[in-house]
């Protein structure tokens, strides 16, 4: 972490007497503990944001493109390399759109072993960003490792819960990342319930181990900030959706997943590689852990409301800051359904359903990844082949709101000391977990005072 600028220390003076804050520059050369290369830069006048603008320059990846001309079957195999921390979403989100496509429909059994297979990915993928990314920001370390040195046994607990999250992965896709053993349909094979049931021992430690970790961090400091953010995700009748669901809003949206391109649109920007998502007649809005527990937190299963409760969250929470106890919600949540699947599965007929027959149209997928909704999108021709696809991954959902949050900091941050303001400045870009490669991921944070 690099950072210049004047020392806030002094107000300058003006009429009447009001000091006002030194003109002023933070600049982070490379923002850790995300993925991916970009920037952000503020510009204040008077103490507060006048503009944020978060330029995302990693070069685009094309992967919507080159889908053009691949047979339907390739594309969950394909779009699972755009993310190594979170390919399942990509598969499931890829899978439903060419399942919708082709009217596949699953019974109840392969359901569950989807649902199972992202409860691990949820695990891994959530465990990774608290222990690892964002817990040592709240603690004041640079890092991971720093962090270990004073708090090694709540590390070992982190790296232990992750492992459990992997396994799930391993056992279900045949290897930790970019499972192999997955397909348009269902899965390549079905496990035995043997050996979905040798991974209970874990998964019942990771659940009390998680509880344990959710009990220690909601002791730590939080930053005060209440945002107004329209949330969106999915919601489903009886349980808490990650697999499919429909998709609402804080605001009163109400929609099927095919209905997103009639109510969002995304728009291009000069300084940034990729595309930023509004909703129609609105402005911005919030994907991932924090819109879900707001929309569906009475689908959490009674006794993770009561820990969400113990650790001093509740309804609606606005801070995207306490986000990393609803990541640990989340995972509790996790280890609770992957146990209740285990304890009923019974192997399906059949581990695919094939398509009835190959048919030109086009089918809408999404699904919850770790960070927020993920949409799929592919027109196929008559003989299965992709046409068109469009992918909307959560992190590019959710630029403009970490824009605006930062805009909303900006009096708390031209008040604090240059460090500490620098060190504010990226907890709270990493309160949502960025992913870059997903839409393209930053590293520099600039705040400029604006000429007066």
């Amino acid at each position: 972490m690099n950072g210049e600028g004047h020392n806030d220390a002094r107000g300058s003076g003006s009429p009447g007497g009001a000091l006002r804050p030194e003109p002023r520059t933070i600049a982070v050369d490379y923002l850790a503990r995300v993925e991916g290369e970009g920037s952000l830069t503020l510009v204040i006048e008077d103490g507060r944001a006048k503009e944020a603008r978060l330029s995302i320059f990693e070069p685009p990846r094309f992967f919507e493109a080159f889908l053009r001309g691949r047979g339907y079957a390739e594309a969950p195999d394909i779009t699972s390399r755009i993310c190594g921390i979170c390919p399942v979403a990509y598969i499931t989100s890829a899978c439903r759109a060419m399942e919708d496509a082709l009217g596949i429909e699953l019974g109840p059994e392969l359901r569950a072993l989807r649902r199972l297979l992202y409860c691990g990915e949820w695990i891994e993928s959530h465990a990774l960003h608290v222990f690892l990314l964002h817990a040592p920001d709240f603690l004041g370390y640079p890092d991971a490792v720093a962090m270990a040195r004073d708090h090694r046994d709540w590390v070992a607990r982190g790296l232990a819960i992750k492992k459990a999250g992997n396994a799930i992965v391993a056992r279900l896709g045949g290897r930790e990342i970019h499972p192999v053993n997955t397909r348009v349909g269902g899965f390549y094979s079905a496990p035995s319930r043997a050996d979905l049931e040798g991974l209970l021992p874990e998964l019942r430690a990771g659940s009390e181990r998680t509880r344990a970790c959710l009990s220690w961090m909601a002791t730590l400091p939080c930053p005060e900030l209440d945002r107004p953010y329209e949330f969106v995700a999915l919601r489903s009748d009886d349980v808490y959706a990650i697999t499919e669901g429909r998709l609402v809003s804080s605001g009163g949206l109400g929609i099927e997943v095919r209905d997103y391109d009639a109510h969002f649109i995304e728009e291009h920007v000069s300084w940034s590689t990729a595309l930023r998502s509004r909703i129609h007649g609105s402005g911005s809005y919030l994907c991932g852990p924090l819109a879900r527990f707001n929309l569906s937190f009475d689908r959490l299963l009674p006794e993770v409301q009561d820990a969400a409760r113990a650790a001093g969250l509740a309804l609606p929470c606005r801070n995207p800051f306490r986000s990393l106890l609803v990541r640990l919600v989340e995972i509790l949540q996790a280890f609770e359904e992957s146990i209740r699947i285990i304890e009923a599965y019974a192997p399906p007929p059949a581990p695919f359903v094939a398509p009835p027959a190959l048919r030109a149209g086009t089918g809408y997928g999404g699904s919850e990844a770790p960070r927020g909704f993920l949409y799929h999108r592919y027109t196929l021709d008559a003989e299965g082949t992709i046409l068109d696809a469009k992918i909307v991954p959560p992190t590019s959902q959710n630029q403009l709101s970490i824009e605006e949050d930062l805009c909303a900091l900006s009096p708390s941050l031209a008040s604090l000391p240059l460090r500490e303001a620098t060190a504010r400045a990226e907890q709270a870009v990493r309160n949502h977990d960025p992913c870059i490669s997903c839409a393209t991921h930053f590293l520099t944070l600039r705040v400029e005072e604006a000429p007066r």
